[in-house]
């Protein structure tokens, strides 16, 4: 499995043959809406630092047989997208997607809680891969690979560092984090470093990629 950062929370998975992008939104580097060969492209949830509906569009069209997954309320106001949901899966190619969530964490008790479904991305043979997209609430089993949310206006840091020791991935790596300033990076993953018991946490940067 190879798996590369596009920005903040875009995250590209190349397993058992297929090409996987996940979550292309405005934090997300311009290479991002470059990518061709795609297999599928899939939406957490509708917020714009997931999903860049200015920039989208290119992306699409230069991936015209790309599967279009997003979860209901975003696939509902997209054209050609398919419905996500928790426990459903998908196959691309020689991979998986199985649906996880069903909600968004909560940002303010006077802000309504938009959908939000995270995927798992599994292959033969192959390590496991979440990314929950913007909540910490569900916490699948077996995870080889977490793709950690570090910093939104919906988190605090206790919260990260429990999130991560419950999912007790393998290795773990950091995206939604451009709400973090450069100076102080470093704070946040110190604490994750020290508290939350994984191995193998690698601070892959924008662009960064790992072969696992």
């Amino acid at each position: 499995m190879d798996v590369t950062r596009f920005g903040h929370a875009a995250v590209l998975v190349e397993v058992a043959g297929a090409r996987i992008l996940l979550d292309p939104g405005n934090f997300s580097t311009a290479a991002t809406f470059e990518l061709t060969d795609l297999d599928a492209i899939v939406v957490t949830h509708q917020h714009p630092d997931h999903l860049d509906r200015e920039r989208v569009g290119p992306l699409l069209a230069a991936n015209p047989s790309a599967r279009l997954l997003a979860e209901p309320e975003t696939a509902a106001t997209l054209e050609g997208w398919e419905s996500t949901a928790g426990d459903a899966t998908y196959e691309i190619g020689g991979a998986t997607l199985t649906g996880v969530g069903s909600r968004h964490a909560e940002i303010l008790p006077t802000i309504p809680r938009v959908g939000n479904v995270g995927m798992l991305v599994t292959a033969p043979g192959e390590p496991t891969l979440f990314h929950p997209g913007d909540t910490y609430e569900y916490r699948p089993e077996d995870v080889d690979i977490l793709a950690l949310p570090l910093s939104a206006p919906w988190a605090k840091l206790s919260e990260t560092v429990e999130f991560a020791r419950a999912i007790a991935p393998r290795t773990a790596f950091p995206i939604h984090d451009c709400t973090v300033s450069e100076a102080g990076y470093g704070i946040y993953w110190m604490q994750l470093q020290n508290h939350a018991g994984i191995d193998d946490l690698q601070r892959l940067p924008q662009g960064g990629a790992l072969n696992l």
